[in-house]
């Protein structure tokens, strides 16, 4: 049995969700991936994948052999890129999460010239709102729009800080007219982003260090950022946004800001990574083309 193939053949199979998604990614065959799978464990004498026709689960036993394999190959190939570090181009597959909102509204202005300019890296993005595990789930990357971050075994870089500022579409300000205080809101449709359960305040804060409560989301809520951003665009109301997802809006006049004296506090856009993956370069020429382009965008969006 070679142990590592069989190491990464278990990573895949947990990451993709199934033996023929994993199969694709690694470039092989399910049977080769299932015979893996079934050497390790008889290796081991313990069973570590639960199958069943409509899902795989690690057992107990399987998640904390699982961390442990991650956190070896992450190490492995920490060392490969450090050791090509210098010789080539960055090269390889990096595994990134972001934010919907991110995939939708802010990809095409960093995406296009990362790809250009590395030919030899190939990016796979997960975009979703809720919260990865990065280590466990295979992540090279992961971009978090935040007030601020808890603490973590991961390095955070930050790319930026923006505040969140209150939009209506042309359309929406005819029919309803536009907002002269903060108290006028009262009279609006506001549209809230509510990735739980419970509805949150809209936390405002204005002219001498004011700060106001204000109710959101009595007619729409949603838990997708592009969802909500749709919904403004098509004139359904009002709602709060990191300048820098609406300033392209802004600047078309797709979108107007309302109250600009007021805002719904400061996001920060971090870069997080395991400590394994800092000095790999494909990683670092990924998270330093990012933190330029932030770096400029939050210049123009201020």
């Amino acid at each position: 049995m070679d142990h590592f193939a069989a190491l990464r053949a278990l990573r895949a199979i947990v990451d993709a969700g199934s033996f023929t998604a994993a199969a694709e990614r690694l470039d092989t065959t399910h049977s080769a991936m299932s015979r893996q799978l079934r050497q390790l464990e008889e290796h081991l004498q313990v069973r570590l994948l639960d199958r069943n026709s409509r899902r795989l689960s690690l057992t107990e036993a399987g998640r904390d052999y699982y961390r442990e394999a991650v956190a070896l190959l992450d190490r492995l190939e920490a060392a490969d890129d450090r050791a090509r570090a210098g010789q080539a181009q960055p090269s390889g597959r990096v595994r990134v999460s972001v934010p919907q909102v991110v995939a939708s509204q802010e990809l095409p202005h960093w995406l296009p010239g990362f790809l250009a300019r590395y030919p030899q890296v190939a990016l796979e993005l997960s975009a979703d709102d809720q919260l990865v595990d990065v280590v466990g789930g295979g992540f090279d990357l992961a971009l978090r729009i935040a007030p601020s971050l808890p603490d973590s075994q991961l390095v955070a870089r930050e790319l930026a800080r923006c505040p969140r500022i209150l939009v209506a579409a042309p359309a929406y300000l005819a029919r309803h007219g536009l907002p002269r205080q903060v108290a006028d809101l009262q009279n609006h449709t506001l549209l809230a982003f509510n990735p739980v359960a419970a509805m949150t305040p809209w936390q405002l804060h204005g002219p001498r260090a004011a700060i106001v409560s204000v109710e959101a989301g009595q007619r729409l809520r949603v838990d997708a950022t592009p969802a909500l951003h749709a919904a403004v665009l098509a004139g359904m109301g009002i709602s709060l946004f990191t300048a820098l997802t609406v300033q392209e809006d802004l600047r078309a006049g797709r979108l107007i800001r309302v109250l600009p004296s007021w805002h719904g506090g400061t996001r920060c856009y971090f870069a997080l990574y395991p400590h394994a993956r800092a000095l790999a370069p494909k990683v670092r020429a990924l998270v330093d083309h990012l933190a330029a382009h932030y770096a400029a965008a939050s210049g123009a969006a201020g």
